[in-house]
């Protein structure tokens, strides 16, 4: 199993930053991919941003230019940071991990929440 805790949501104003950071409890030899979803009340959860394995990139259209995903592998962590933020993006943001030999892992979420 992998566990995986989510940090650095909060409460922000329109335009400004927040960095969020994931902490696997495996190695990241042990994974494929990791990446960011979000769910807002109502709505369907949906990718924000995802790395695979080699380094490969991938946005949301939505993301494309105001966030960044990246790893530090040394201590199993993957971040995302997020500029120029709207109200729009107000949601629970969850990390996602594919292990190596199968199976999607969730975190329990944390709540980023961007004032008018």
């Amino acid at each position: 199993q992998v566990q995986l805790v989510e940090s650095g949501g909060g409460l922000v104003q329109a335009g400004g930053s927040l960095r969020l950071s994931c902490a696997a409890s495996v190695s990241f030899f042990n994974l494929n991919v990791m990446g960011w979803y979000r769910q807002a009340p109502g709505k369907q959860r949906e990718l924000v941003a995802q790395i695979v394995r080699g380094g490969r990139t991938n946005y949301a259209d939505s993301a494309k230019g105001r966030a960044t995903i990246s790893s530090e592998n040394a201590e199993n962590t993957v971040n995302l940071q997020m500029n120029s933020l709207k109200p729009e993006d107000t949601a629970v943001y969850y990390c996602h991990a594919v292990h190596k030999y199968g199976g999607d892992y969730w975190g329990q979420g944390t709540q980023v929440t961007v004032s008018s």
